[in-house]
């Protein structure tokens, strides 16, 4: 099996691990720091694909850009007032979520 085939089996894995789920289920990842906010802009597999491999460039260039950052007391209470449902993905000790 060659990388390329590699990569596309390994993303394929994070794409069936992701799901919509609404965000007050995911206050305690919240609260102890771990939840990721992923920008509109960003392919979540993608995101969650690179922090799986430790790629420390490019998590740092999205940082940097503020692509994604640490969910916001501010994105936290909006989500949980409005409801809202968010597409989210472990990559421990992580979860990344996106509108």
């Amino acid at each position: 099996m060659n990388e390329t085939n590699n990569t596309d089996i390994a993303k394929e894995k994070v794409n069936l691990e992701t799901s919509k789920i609404a965000w007050h289920e995911l206050q305690r990842f919240f609260a102890s720091g771990t939840a990721v906010w992923v920008a509109p802009a960003l392919d979540l597999v993608d995101v969650a694909y690179q922090f799986s491999l430790d790629n420390k460039v490019a998590v740092e260039t999205w940082l940097q850009s503020r692509q994604i950052a640490l969910v916001s007391d501010q994105q936290a209470i909006a989500w949980l007032q409005a409801e809202v449902e968010v597409w989210a993905v472990v990559v421990k000790p992580w979860i990344l979520v996106q509108e």
